[in-house]
């Protein structure tokens, strides 16, 4: 079965009313390149869990080319990347990594997304800012983070 394209945001301006106008759904964003293949498969889950997940979830894309202050503010080293908020307010997700701002690499499964996102909207609904993952510890990529001094 064939996906929903999901539609993509191309300007900073485009992901800030995103950010601000979606409101008791949670927002998911893709951040990568169209021709990416590890984008391209997650994509492709996000396309097919959509609809599903249309009472709690939107989901867009996000070129990373051309928004690079969101790259810069969220630490977009590695792609794919996905950010989820929820009535404007960015929803950290403990991974079990070093990093909770952000899911990086791809789903494996789509109950894996189906998974998260009603874990980020029942926690959202309740108030926090951060939530445990659902996923099995070996589901979630895992990357080396270099920190630099600057």
């Amino acid at each position: 079965m064939a996906g929903i394209l999901i539609p993509r945001l191309q300007t900073k301006e485009e992901i800030d009313r995103a950010i601000l106008d979606t409101r008791e759904k949670v927002l998911v964003l893709r951040f990568g390149r169209a021709d990416d293949l590890e984008c391209i498969k997650i994509d492709d889950i996000f396309s097919k869990v959509m609809e599903a997940l249309s009472n709690m979830a939107v989901f867009y894309t996000v070129e990373v080319d051309s928004v690079p202050i969101y790259v810069h503010y969220f630490d977009i080293t590695l792609i794919p990347s996905t950010i989820f908020f929820f009535n404007a307010q960015h929803i950290k997700v403990d991974w079990e990594t070093p990093d909770h701002t952000k899911f990086v690499g791809s789903f494996k499964t789509k109950q894996d997304v189906i998974d998260v996102v009603e874990v980020i909207f029942r926690g959202a609904m309740k108030g926090k800012l951060i939530v445990k993952s659902p996923l099995d510890p070996r589901n979630v990529p895992r990357y080396e983070l270099i920190y630099k001094d600057i």
